[in-house]
């Protein structure tokens, strides 16, 4: 794979072409952020230019599906390619944070925080997820008939006030999940717009998100306040602790809230989608539902720790093969800050940057039988020689998601500890999805429990 930094002479390389499709067809298919980059794809190759209008108007996009592309893209460390793009800008608006600083500011929040969510440090929340998944199962075998994406919902929500927040937030975790979406859906639908209303203008919109955004920071202020009075603050209590190692500042409180917020917003939407999605597809698959439990059983009925997760190589497949075919983040976008080469062309400074991550994990030339759910290809022998590029659920490279480690561990021991307890059967044949900012379920996800 080439890299930008390794690219000598950009001029060299050939200009990305244009995908070969109408206007309205590209309006309508650059606003599907998990099935449009594929079908650009199809369309014109690989590595494709989108023009929606005038430059001066209309920023174009590169649209990138294949994965020497990605890691041009996301691999870039040398200021080729930056968190620019509009629904980072936009985004901005929750605050600034990890997932939308610009790069300069990025590196030193991201030097005090990494510590945070290291292996080890992750594995002290454990005991909170186990308590909230054992918690699930009961509900979901006494309920029977359930949504399974309500119920996971509730689950992320009361490991997230644990684990993060250091509260208990009983009801709580009911009233946080609107605002959350409210936020997320107003922020998407004012990316994709052409022209946007100024911030300082009031609009109904505009009143709703700043409603929906003061809800939370009520929350996350709470819990700060807690974080002074409790030796239980979770999270909280680490930010507050950690300093950058270069110029051992500290983070302030404002920085702390505007951390905690994403923490809420990527921590519930996504893991909840993700176990919904898996509870679903094992729900779909009698035998391999069988073959996880039968996995889970040898461990016996105790809590589940961090230590398990290693004699669950199956259902760690299984939350992998969901995590490819419903990936919470469908595509990932940066601006090209100058002129750079990605897959074999050229690129030019100012384009927006989409590397869809959704195209790439149902790739017929990448995958076998892509559209089927198959743990198995998770599994060591056939995972064998397979790019690290092809498979990018949490990102990749120097700005993969810093909580990967937390979801990973939280969803783990969610499935594990439910199927241990519960006999899922799916009663609906598809997964609805929904991207209010990330991939959600569309709708309710229906399931019949019953206890083991």
């Amino acid at each position: 794979m080439t890299t930008p930094e390794a690219t000598t002479d950009v001029s060299t390389a050939p200009l990305a072409p244009d995908v070969p499709m109408g206007f309205r067809e590209r309006l309508r298919t650059v606003q599907q952020f998990h099935t449009g980059p594929g079908r650009f794809r199809d369309a014109g190759g690989p590595v494709t230019m989108v023009r929606l209008g005038p430059r001066r108007l209309v920023p174009a996009f590169a649209v990138v599906t294949s994965p020497e592309g990605a890691h041009d893209v996301l691999a870039a460390s040398d200021g080729a390619f930056d968190k620019e793009m509009i629904v980072h800008v936009q985004n901005r608006t929750f605050g600034d944070n990890l997932f939308n600083l610009p790069h300069e500011r990025w590196k030193p929040r991201r030097r005090t925080i990494q510590p945070v969510f290291t292996k080890k440090q992750v594995s002290t929340y454990a005991g909170h997820m186990a308590v909230a998944a054992q918690a699930t199962a009961t509900a979901l075998t006494s309920a029977g008939a359930v949504d399974l994406d309500v119920e996971m919902r509730h689950m992320t929500l009361q490991v997230l006030g644990r684990s993060v927040l250091g509260l208990d937030l009983g009801e709580r975790a009911e009233e946080l999940g609107p605002p959350v979406n409210r936020m997320l859906r107003w922020n998407t639908s004012r990316s994709l717009r052409p022209v946007r209303a100024p911030l300082w203008l009031p609009t109904p919109a505009r009143w709703r998100f700043r409603q929906a955004l003061k809800a939370v920071h009520g929350v996350v202020d709470d819990a700060i306040d807690h974080a002074a009075e409790s030796e239980d603050s979770g999270l909280i209590r680490l930010l507050q602790e950690a300093v950058d190692p270069v110029t051992g500042k500290p983070l302030s409180r404002a920085q702390i809230r505007d951390e905690l917020i994403v923490f809420i917003i990527a921590g519930h939407d996504t893991t909840a989608t993700t176990l919904s999605y898996t509870l679903w597809a094992l729900g779909r698959d009698q035998a391999l539902q069988d073959r996880v439990a039968t996995e889970i059983s040898s461990l016996g009925n105790r809590p589940l720790t961090i230590d398990d997760v290693s004699h669950l190589p199956l259902t760690v497949q299984v939350l992998h093969e969901a995590l490819r075919l419903c990936p919470p983040a469908p595509a990932f976008g940066r601006l090209a800050m100058r002129e750079v080469v990605v897959g074999g062309f050229r690129i030019p400074a100012g384009t927006n940057v989409v590397v869809g991550a959704y195209a790439l994990h149902r790739d017929p030339a990448l995958w076998d039988d892509p559209e089927r759910f198959d743990p198995d290809r998770f599994s060591p022998e056939r995972s064998a020689g397979r790019s690290r590029w092809q498979f990018l659920p949490f990102g990749a490279g120097p700005r993969s998601c810093v909580g990967d480690h937390f979801a990973m561990l939280e969803a783990t021991l969610g499935v594990a500890t439910i199927m241990r307890a519960a006999r899922i059967e799916a009663l609906d044949d598809d997964f609805p999805v929904s991207l209010p900012f990330t991939m959600t379920a569309g709708g309710p996800i229906r399931a019949q429990v019953t206890a083991r």
